[in-house]
């Protein structure tokens, strides 16, 4: 993270008042809509998918395999700079960058939603998860517009309230595709469930269609960037002119975002990245097995939708806008911290829960603790993200963090049936809340980083006042 950029998150505080004022902002409105639009694909493609897939007979180890699909959600680092820089036909022209890419990844979850509607796990459970992983793949297409958008879209300071308020979004949209998608299943059947999900995402086109498209601007650190593709130019005359243009395209959309980061952060960005990759280990390993779990304890479809889907995500949403609102008031640092905390140990509540008889009630307070927390950090910890990128390379930088979150995470989510199966679920949830640790570990040195920075500026500063006066 540059110097100027840390300084303003992490020093620059805004009242109660001034905060709140933040969500009045129609840039901060918009993305309750995308959020929904992001949110609504994410538990089709695996979550509720689950728990078809383990009523339909499934083992819970093939369910822990196919948890893989969701590795796009990780890997779109590789194709971001395409959604950067690489025009669409007819769309980039009339939409723009931003809003054409979200437009046509759109358009493909709805289509890969609808081919999950008229598939069975019990009889082609390959083309379930072929569809599942285009549903992913789409989806992650979608994010990746998206948060190009919503940090071209308004200024650093704003970052918080947009997070919370495209987490809310999110959750909203997981409310109608956890619990609804449930509800329907229960009282219908599979098929509507889905169907109606695939029209639901006529919600995100309409927003697409509406919006403005955002100015991109560009920092003095890329014109040292773009200098590169030039120079490459002037040594490669004897190429062919497509040849040359591929290779500086190349280097102008891939390698330069990467060149960009590191050198505004030198070695220092090594330990960045490490903490954007354990960030997200304890929760995304216990999610894996959630509504595994909730089955295996004899919950009903019915419970978990109104408990787990609703409940908790109101919850969640809760922590979001909360989480919005400390950030601008007592700094990202300390937020980041308090709720990564705080997010492992809400995961032991889930290892004393597997001890306890059914009970809705219990349910019900451990899914909140989690919950809370988890949206506090979600918002913390995407206003971090947000802070690090380089406004001419948004999308490709933030997939390039989103996705190292991500990696390692869903990467070890796929074994969680496996650890599961070769211990109990007790055990599983101890395990998933210690891979917490280390993002608290990290943090605090990061912290602790920032300060001995600060610290060591000052002098200069005060030294500076006399020759000022």
């Amino acid at each position: 993270m540059s110097d100027s950029i840390r300084q303003e998150i992490t020093n620059h505080r805004l009242s109660w008042s001034e905060s709140i004022a933040l969500y009045t902002r129609p840039q901060v409105v918009t993305m309750l809509f995308l959020g929904f639009s992001a949110g609504l694909p994410y538990l089709l493609a695996f979550g509720t998918l689950s728990t078809w897939l383990r009523e339909a007979g499934i083992e819970r180890s093939t369910i822990g395999h196919i948890s893989w699909v969701m590795l796009p959600y990780a890997l779109k680092v590789f194709w971001a700079p395409l959604v950067d820089q690489m025009s669409l036909p007819l769309f980039t022209s009339r939409l723009g960058q931003r809003r054409g890419w979200m437009l046509v990844a759109q358009c493909g979850v709805m289509a890969a939603l609808g081919l999950m509607a008229v598939s069975d796990p019990t009889s082609g459970l390959t083309t379930v998860v072929i569809a599942a992983l285009i549903v992913a793949l789409c989806s992650a297409t979608q994010d990746i517009s998206i948060d190009a958008w919503r940090i071209e879209a308004a200024a650093v300071e704003w970052q918080g309230a947009m997070a919370a308020t495209y987490q809310l979004g999110y959750r909203v949209g997981w409310i109608a595709s956890g619990a609804g998608a449930l509800y329907l299943a229960q009282f219908y059947s599979w098929s509507l469930a889905y169907a109606a999900m695939a029209a639901a995402m006529l919600i995100g086109v309409t927003t697409t269609l509406l919006i403005a498209e955002p100015q991109r601007g560009i920092a003095e650190t890329t014109w040292q960037q773009e200098a590169r593709v030039v120079e490459f130019l002037e040594r490669s005359l004897h190429w062919s002119p497509r040849r040359r243009n591929l290779v500086a395209w190349f280097i102008g959309a891939v390698v330069c975002p990467f060149i960009d980061f590191f050198s505004r952060n030198g070695r220092f960005a090594l330990v960045i990245l490490l903490y954007i990759g354990v960030f997200r280990l304890s929760d995304i390993t216990l999610g894996t097995m959630a509504n595994t779990f909730y089955i295996d304890m004899g919950y009903s479809k019915a419970d978990i939708a109104s408990i787990t889907k609703v409940f908790g995500l109101v919850m969640t949403m809760l922590g979001a806008i909360f989480g919005g609102l400390l950030v601008p008031h007592f700094g990202l640092m300390r937020v980041l911290l308090t709720s990564a905390t705080l997010v492992a140990l809400t995961n032991l509540l889930f290892a004393w829960l597997a001890t306890q008889e059914p009970s809705l009630v219990l349910l019900a307070m451990v899914i909140s603790g989690d919950n809370l927390s988890g949206g506090m950090a979600g918002s913390a910890f995407i206003a971090y993200l947000s802070s690090l990128t380089n406004r001419a390379y948004t999308a490709t930088q933030y997939a390039l963090f989103s996705s190292l979150m991500l990696l390692p995470a869903k990467f070890l989510g796929g074994f969680s049936g496996d650890v599961v199966d070769a211990t109990d679920y007790v055990t599983f949830f101890i395990y998933a809340a210690c891979l917490g640790i280390p993002a608290i570990l990290l943090v605090i040195y990061l912290m602790r980083s920032q300060n001995r920075r600060m610290d060591s500026e000052r002098p200069l500063v005060r030294k500076s006042e006399p020759e000022g006066r």
